[in-house]
């Protein structure tokens, strides 16, 4: 009895604790940019809203505490977060104001990617979810699976991926009118997140450390070797032709297009969990603080302009 009084206890008091160690101002989930602006998605509900970024911030609260997995703006002022049981919201104020938006399902959404005006959600039991309309209706996509998808990604209007449970990985060519899976030479646990160049090279990583490469559109893949095990969460490419993997306290690099990845350090308790371009810098957010690289440095500093820590039930 004590111990489960005592789990309870700490496991109450770890998100305050580790926001006070690392100074950011609640644990971050989602991030989102459109040019200068970055939005930051805190866990209770709080928007972090950044103009010039990251340099000053405001706060702004959702009005729902459905739990949100997945944020994108398509501009400074037209923005979608999107959560548990098919939740959708939009702002067309720059988060001023939300309404919600009607979908045909009420699976978890874990991913939502635009590309210009078209936009497509990803979510549990395979669902994915296409707008041809910048967000204000939604069609479903047959996927083919059943397995949870995690992340979803298109280079153009055409060609897109995703990936999720089990090693699921899917593709188009068609905006996802028809989706083909690929199956892979063996089984693969998890993969959380897919990103692609162009139409031809592209990335996937997840559980243990898992980073899958290809060079044919998606049609085959091949694992690379790791220097984590660790459960990656997301892969993206700077300006630069980098590669950038996060994964808790991890970073990863890779200078030769993906080919071979080494770790840099990282300094704290950060849980990082997304790689976000900005403008023409890239950041590494995590729950509890973000790391920022500009000017094509190789070296990524630590975020230092977040507003301060708000303690649970108090005003913003």
């Amino acid at each position: 009895m004590f111990r489960t009084f005592l789990a309870l206890i700490i496991g109450g008091l770890w998100p305050a604790i580790a926001v006070s160690w690392s100074g950011a101002p609640c644990p971050i989930q989602r991030a989102a940019s459109a040019g200068s602006y970055v939005w930051l998605l805190c866990d209770r509900q709080d928007l972090l809203i950044s103009a010039d970024e990251g340099r000053t911030w405001q706060t702004r609260h959702l009005p729902s505490d459905v739990k949100f997995r997945a944020m994108a703006f398509l501009d400074s002022r037209r923005g979608f977060v999107a959560g548990e049981g098919g939740t959708l919201l939009a702002t067309e104020d720059g988060a001023e104001t939300w309404r919600q938006v009607p979908l045909p399902t009420q699976e978890n959404l874990t991913s939502i990617h635009f590309v210009g005006e078209l936009g497509w959600l990803a979510g549990g039991a395979g669902l994915i979810l296409h707008s041809p309309d910048g967000g204000k209706t939604w069609q479903r996509q047959p996927s083919g699976v059943q397995q949870g998808l995690e992340g979803i990604f298109f280079t153009d209007a055409d060609h897109g991926w995703a990936v999720g449970w089990v090693g699921t990985i899917l593709r188009t060519t068609d905006g996802g009118r028809t989706w083909e899976r690929v199956w892979l030479p063996k089984t693969f646990w998890s993969l959380n997140s897919v990103y692609f160049s162009d139409p031809k090279h592209g990335w996937a990583v997840g559980f243990g450390g898992q980073i899958l490469s290809s060079h044919d559109g998606g049609l085959t893949w091949q694992e690379r070797e790791s220097p984590v095990h660790a459960w990656l969460k997301s892969v993206a490419f700077d300006r630069y032709g980098r590669g950038w993997i996060v994964a808790d306290n991890h970073l990863l690099l890779s200078e030769d297009r993906g080919e071979t990845w080494r770790p840099l350090s990282v300094g704290g308790t950060l849980f990082l969990h997304q790689v976000l371009p900005v403008k023409d810098s890239l950041w590494a957010v995590g729950q509890f603080g973000v790391l920022r690289q500009a000017n094509g440095a190789r070296e990524f500093t630590t975020l230092a302009t977040l507003p301060a820590a708000r303690q649970p039930g108090g005003e913003s």
